[in-house]
């Protein structure tokens, strides 16, 4: 039997709806929380049938690196988007899968984002996990016109597409809100041809013939002194004809009158080439720097698809947290899980400055759904000692409230720049415009003199009269420096330990 998706009756899929409000949230999860982890160890804590809507974006098995830029910080880390191979690719994505389809509602959606790379591998996958019958559609999004991957001497294709594979759970009844894009002015010119005397509406005609006549159960009856099977009941017709529907050739020829402002547009199909991947200064300051970063629109629209407000939306993959913020702006609750430290705390920021939400702690929040939770950032010395080194320059420069330089190599002896409360660089696209202080970051426990030598030669060649110097421990030396540097040249470089940080007592420092 064919399943039925169910249509809520809320309207606020439609657009310009009014923000849906966040309602109460889920007695059994905790929502509006980032996770900072490995996510198969987070699922595999998440209850059974859990979850309203999943959209995941995994790494992709390109085989190349990304140099990943984050967020409004600009941090630039190396993404390991490769796998030995395509197998390797679906053992560590099947694990992650099975708990997916475990914690996905029967009455929920399951959307998984990929390219050309595994797609058909990560097919037959998830009809393993998900079933062939909860297989909904391929939907193919055409990210860009550009054939950037096309040079001289090719011998493919242009690769402009990304693959969206639409599940639900094992239900006849999964939610489904119909989506209707704009008719595209091609049809408005030829078929809305026709203007309306007085009040200037287009329209076209509509053929009021009964398809298939009488043998197909069309009534027949007489209307204007023409007898045939006709579409509608001879009550429909005076009805239309009451309310001035009907049209008339010279001929006798009726017709009913369609009109353009009355028309919900075109049925979206599984092809999407009506949203644009970012660009720029054309994607209005949404874009963050992130290679593969979604737009907004994108995710809004399959949240709007598929759920309804205060539903619970997960993403395991965050990345740079567009679901997240999409679910926020759509009233629904939501669940992101992120490996990297870094991306977790560039997420708080954007869901901070997007969509003004409070972070919080646990047990502050519990009637209050304006505010989020980053759970298990490694907030100790030694697991701080343990992530990679950028990871930690952006952390510590984060911290600080400062804005992590945007190259690992090159960076003229700066890992970071802290904005005087109230100014911002004048040139959004350059990170040395306007008044700021430099940051250093060393990931060690005895910074002597010679990186302080170093950072006061950035300081004079940047003519900055104040700094800061960030590190687990700093010498003797290293102290006995920075005060006579301030002699000498009324230079101040403040020296932050990382347990004063974590201790929150760096502020007094600054």
């Amino acid at each position: 039997m064919a399943r039925k998706p169910k249509s809520p009756a809320s309207d606020a899929a439609k657009p310009g709806a009014p923000t849906p409000k966040p309602g109460k949230p889920s007695p059994l999860l905790d929502t509006r929380v980032i996770y900072c982890g490995d996510n198969l160890e987070q699922l595999a804590k998440l209850p059974d049938a859990c979850v309203d809507l999943i959209y995941i974006d995994p790494p992709f098995n390109s085989n190349r690196n990304y140099e990943v830029f984050w967020g409004e910080t600009k941090e630039k880390r190396s993404f390991e988007d490769r796998h030995a191979s395509t197998q390797a690719y679906i053992d560590y994505m099947r694990p992650r899968c099975q708990h997916l389809a475990r914690v996905l509602k029967k009455t929920g959606s399951f959307y998984y984002h990929c390219d050309w790379h595994a797609s058909h591998y990560v097919k037959v996958m998830l009809d393993q996990l998900f079933g062939e019958n909860n297989f909904i559609n391929e939907i193919v999004w055409k990210r860009s016109d550009a054939k950037s991957d096309v040079g001289q001497g090719a011998k493919h294709l242009g690769r402009v597409h990304d693959s969206i594979f639409y599940y639900t759970g094992s239900s006849e009844d999964y939610t489904f809100n119909p989506h209707y894009n704009p008719l595209p002015q091609s049809t408005i010119d030829k078929w809305y041809r026709h203007v309306e005397d007085g009040t200037g509406r287009r329209y076209n005609k509509a053929d009021l013939s009964g398809p298939g006549g009488e043998a197909k159960g069309c009534p027949v009856y007489e209307w204007k002194g023409v007898t045939r099977a006709w579409r509608n009941s001879k009550a429909r017709m005076e009805k239309l004809e009451k309310d001035g529907r009907l049209t008339y050739t010279k001929s006798g020829m009726v017709y009913q009158k369609r009109y353009l402002d009355e028309s919900k547009g075109v049925a979206l199909s599984s092809w999407w080439d009506d949203i644009d991947m970012l660009r720029g200064i054309s994607s209005g300051g949404e874009r963050l720097g992130y290679p593969t970063q979604k737009p907004l629109a994108l995710l809004e629209r399959i949240l709007n698809l598929s759920s309804k407000p205060n539903d619970i939306v997960l993403d395991a993959f965050c990345g740079c947290g567009t679901a997240l913020v999409a679910a926020q702006n759509l009233g629904r609750q939501w669940i992101g899980i992120d490996i990297s430290p870094t991306a977790c705390r560039v997420m708080a920021k954007r869901l901070r400055d997007v969509c003004k939400m409070r972070e919080s702690e646990p047990g502050h929040r519990a009637h209050d759904t304006k505010s989020f939770i980053v759970r298990d950032l490694p907030w100790t010395i030694d697991k701080l000692k343990a992530i990679p080194p950028f990871e930690f320059e952006n952390w510590a420069v984060i911290a600080l409230g400062g804005v992590p330089n945007k190259v690992q190599v090159g960076d003229m002896g700066i890992d970071g720049r802290i904005f005087p409360v109230g100014t911002k660089p004048n040139d959004q696209h350059s990170m040395f415009a306007g008044d700021w202080f430099p940051v250093q970051v060393k990931q060690t426990d005895r910074v002597g003199r010679p990186d302080i030598d170093q950072f006061e030669a950035v300081m004079a060649r940047e003519d900055r009269q104040r700094g800061f110097f960030v590190a687990f421990g700093f010498t003797s030396d290293a102290e006995a420096e920075c005060a006579a540097f301030f002699k000498r040249t009324k230079r101040v470089i403040k020296l932050i330990t990382v347990q004063e940080i974590l201790d929150e007592q760096h502020v007094q420092k600054m």
